[in-house]
């Protein structure tokens, strides 16, 4: 079997080539898209750190409350951001609210259009469909070797590492929601002499939109399980506590950060909770 290793398919060398190349030939383009990351994420940032934790607290129990109508979720909500302040992970808190509502902002603003034109060609989802299989499959820390190359340390490559982790989920999602739309529907706005644009907008985003919550759910939480691994390329964040227990073994510090990971996981899960709105 020794001609099979002899006559190895240069797959890592077709890689290397493909990124000496866009290095070359495309830093303008990596540039200007770390310029726009960077920006998207420090405003972001201004805004979560700015106001202050409890002002943030109040601000988002609100919304919790605007949302699912359950005094018991946001009493949850208020509380749970009461704790990260005790614990002292405001600042790291923010931070990796920072990555996950850039990625999630990016992903479904690509994410969702991408679905859309899928649905209506079925046929160029079928090549689609492999690489977003890809994408998912792939280890997530493969990304952040490309994602170094191009754009250094920092959130900018956890950011990027984070999207194309995540992007697949709100693409399957939306497609899922337009291709399920039921066949009458689309027929009685024909009949009533709707336009491609009326049928979009006023039939299909209307019946698809349980599943494109369900797609920003998915992101959230996908973006959230993220922190850890974008810590690795020097985004801040919880991650950043996390990897330094590992690095020193130390149980307390692993386990009062990564408690906090799912508090915050949980408060995101809460206030965007498909059907939640009661009156608990």
């Amino acid at each position: 079997m020794h001609w099979l290793t002899d006559y190895k398919i240069p797959l890592g060398h077709w890689a290397q080539d493909i990124f000496d190349w866009l290095q070359i030939h495309g830093g303008w383009f990596f540039d200007g898209l770390a310029e726009v990351m960077s920006w998207l994420i420090d405003r972001l940032l201004w805004v979560l750190q700015a106001p202050g934790p409890i002002a943030v607290a109040i601000v988002v129990t609100a919304l919790s409350y605007w949302l699912q109508r359950n005094w018991k979720v946001s009493l949850f909500v208020f509380f749970g951001f009461l704790f990260i302040v005790n614990q002292g992970y405001w600042e790291e808190t923010t931070e990796s609210l920072a990555l996950v509502i850039s990625s999630c902002l990016i992903c479904m603003a690509v994410g969702v259009p991408i679905g859309i034109f899928t649905a209506h060609r079925p046929r160029f989802y079928q090549v689609v469909q492999p690489v977003l299989d890809l994408m998912q499959t792939l280890p997530p820390f493969v990304y952040l070797i490309p994602a170094i190359i191009f754009f250094g340390i920092g959130m900018v490559p956890g950011l990027l590492a984070t999207v194309i982790f995540v992007i697949p989920a709100s693409i399957r999602l939306t497609h899922l929601g337009i291709s399920s739309v039921p066949q009458p529907l689309l027929e009685a706005a024909d009949a009533f002499g709707g336009t491609p644009w009326q049928k979009l907008t006023k039939v299909e985003l209307h019946h698809a939109l349980p599943q494109i919550m369900a797609g920003l759910n998915q992101t959230i939480m996908l973006s959230l399980s993220m922190v850890v691994v974008a810590a690795l390329v020097g985004a801040d964040g919880l991650g950043v506590p996390v990897v330094r227990a590992l690095n020193q073994v130390n149980p307390a510090l692993g386990f009062e950060s990564g408690f906090v990971i799912v508090v915050v996981a949980i408060i995101l899960d809460r206030v965007l909770k498909i059907g939640g709105r009661n009156n608990g």
